[in-house]
């Protein structure tokens, strides 16, 4: 079952993160350079766009790669 992560980006105060940000923004579940090794490799949130040096995603996409990637977890 997948976690429900669509208030992640409530207050965020910006339509897209920046990939230094990512830390912050996934709660530390998540760290730039991860998401870097996954974006080379084609695994990362579709639509990343680079300006300049930086890579930034919209929150949407980000926020559903997510969700793809994440389960819930359930005690026995």
């Amino acid at each position: 079952m997948k976690a429900d992560l669509s208030k992640m980006g409530e207050g965020w105060g910006s339509s897209h993160v920046a990939r230094q940000e990512i830390k912050k923004f996934s709660g530390g579940s998540m760290s730039e350079k991860y998401l870097a090794n996954l974006d080379s490799q084609g695994l990362g949130p579709k639509g990343r766009i680079k300006i300049g040096r930086r890579v930034v995603y919209s929150v949407a996409s980000l926020i559903e790669w997510l969700e793809n990637r994440s389960q819930i977890v359930e005690k026995k």
